[in-house]
């Protein structure tokens, strides 16, 4: 029998044993490609002394195919609860060092019990993914793991914050875990997302491409829109999900806590005195207004990459934490197509889901015209959006500082759709279309009589008519559809004012089971 120092020591024996994984030389191979170990990447991330550690020394049970003779402690993924800026937070990371991280019943147990308990703590879960897919070896038992951990990202989805940082290969099925989790994180060069590899893709479509080509973290920011944020290495990463958890509360069950800011409500925004340039044709940046009236400038940008016609991040207003949703005028004029109603959708999904305020920047001329959208479904895509905000029972505050044409204008967090104040600046155009435009259609029949100069005389008094009429937010102020004209240098104040008013907001809706959203 074993005496009290020999136990010690046993336990450190068996401590030493898991934290090495697969061993010293894997360890170095991972350094080597850029990358920490699995646990590694936890002391990076989390407050240093947070972690507590669950089943460490958890092994599989496999008896097939050879892989009886080896087993790893821990077997392939750690697990366990830490703190980031002081929450609470349930993590597991995956170690490539043990069977590539493939995952198995055992592996795939201890996720899933951090993962309940973080539903039954109301706490946000992270997953480091590396990991090379099932554990083929267990068979249907590994994709009953997988299987296990999807339906938990589903019953968390809305109640606790999900977040997926990309290591390394996702591949196959586990694809799907990120995929149902709100922010995907992907470090440059070396992780990658696919469904079927190169080597399949060749087989069955001929088509040659590299891993980073198909589902490298350019690829996924840029073009798919899979991945919300990339990140230049992986020290780098663990700054941003730092960063992303300090604007969002650890569940749905309670409000953002206030952000510390020095940044004086009062200041006023004088470069926005004559931001917004007079020919409406003229485009600006609205990334420059936005830094300009949220609290020291800091804007965290998601989707920076992607659908590049639409700005979705947060920040903080007075220390009060907001999503922002803005159309980009800079990027094809701002107009709504179907990646950039998408991404928009979302974001207002999950503020909504998180009590966070919405503030909403509307210059838009419209949707997208043409064959390639219609036919890939704008109508549906952009009804999304439509759906988004009029679900959303969040604070909902909307300036609209120049175009609000057409339908666009209606989706895009109207009174009409239940925003709580929509403001405008004075050089707002709230129409059916541009000016030009509405004259080609209501005055056909009078201009097309004419020719030469009486043609272009008439049309341009036409058209300076229908703007003296239309192009502005005044008709839209009778009729009680903007609540307030501002100037735009008072615009950081006010955004303040109206989110302290909505402070205390409720809103009782008639039960359902839930919606259907147009997927």
């Amino acid at each position: 029998m074993l005496d009290n120092q020999q136990r010690r020591e046993q336990l450190a024996a068996l401590n030493k044993e898991a934290e090495l994984g697969g061993g010293i030389q894997r360890i170095q191979k991972q350094h080597e490609q850029g990358k920490y170990s699995a646990r590694e990447r936890l002391d990076k991330l989390l407050d240093p002394n947070s972690f507590m550690e669950f089943d460490k020394f958890v092994v599989h049970k496999c008896q097939s195919f050879g892989i009886e003779k080896t087993q790893y402690l821990g077997d392939g993924v750690v697990t366990g609860i830490g703190s980031i800026n002081g929450q609470q937070v349930a993590v597991f990371s995956q170690d490539f060092t043990c069977w590539g991280g493939a995952l198995g019943m055992a592996y795939a147990k201890k996720i899933c019990k951090i993962m309940d308990f973080a539903l039954e703590n109301r706490i946000p879960v992270i997953g480091i993914n590396d990991s090379g897919g099932a554990r083929i070896q267990e068979g249907v038992e590994s994709l009953a793991g997988y299987a296990e951990i999807f339906w938990r990202n589903v019953q968390a989805s809305g109640v606790i914050p999900q977040i997926s940082l990309i290591m390394g290969p996702c591949a196959g099925g586990a694809v799907y875990s990120p995929a149902m989790t709100d922010f995907i994180f992907m470090v440059d060069k070396t992780s990658y997302m696919f469904v079927t590899g190169p080597d399949v893709i060749k087989t069955v479509t001929h088509e040659e491409v590299t891993k980073d080509q198909l589902g490298g973290a350019s690829t996924h920011n840029e073009k798919s829109g899979v991945a919300h944020f990339k990140c230049a290495d992986e020290d780098d990463c663990f700054e941003r999900v730092r960063e992303l958890l300090s604007y969002i509360p650890a569940s749905n069950a309670v409000k953002p806590s206030k952000a510390f800011t020095s940044d004086s409500i009062e200041r006023t925004t004088s470069k926005l005195k004559d931001f917004v340039p007079d020919n409406s044709r003229k485009p600006y940046d609205m990334k420059e207004l936005i830094v300009e009236v949220v609290d020291d400038g800091n804007f965290l940008e998601v989707h920076r990459d992607f659908a590049k016609n639409i700005l979705c991040g947060f920040a903080s207003i007075g220390g009060i934490k907001v999503g922002i949703i803005a159309n980009q005028p800079a990027v094809l004029a701002g107009v709504l197509d179907i990646d950039s109603s998408t991404k928009a959708a979302r974001f207002v999904r999950f503020c909504d889901a998180f009590n966070i305020s919405i503030i909403t920047l509307v210059d838009v001329p419209g949707f997208l015209p043409g064959t390639v959208q219609e036919y890939g479904g704008i109508i549906r895509h952009g009804a999304k959006l439509l759906y988004a905000y009029s679900e959303a029972t969040v604070p909902m505050i909307t300036l609209i500082t120049r175009k609000a044409y057409g339908g666009a204008y209606d989706v895009m967090a109207s009174k009409h759709i239940r925003a709580d104040i929509n403001l405008a600046y004075p050089t707002a155009e709230i129409a059916v279309m541009g000016a030009e435009g509405a004259v080609n259609i209501i005055f056909r029949n009078e201009l097309a009589g004419l020719k030469g100069g009486e043609f272009d005389s008439k049309k341009k008094e036409l058209v300076e008519n229908y703007e003296n009429q239309f192009a502005n937010p005044y008709r839209a102020a009778e009729l009680g559809y903007v609540d307030e004209i501002i100037f735009p240098e008072n615009t950081r104040a006010k955004l303040y004012q109206c989110l302290k008013m909505l402070e205390n907001k409720t809103v009782t809706r008639a039960p359902r089971k839930h919606g259907n959203i147009p997927l």
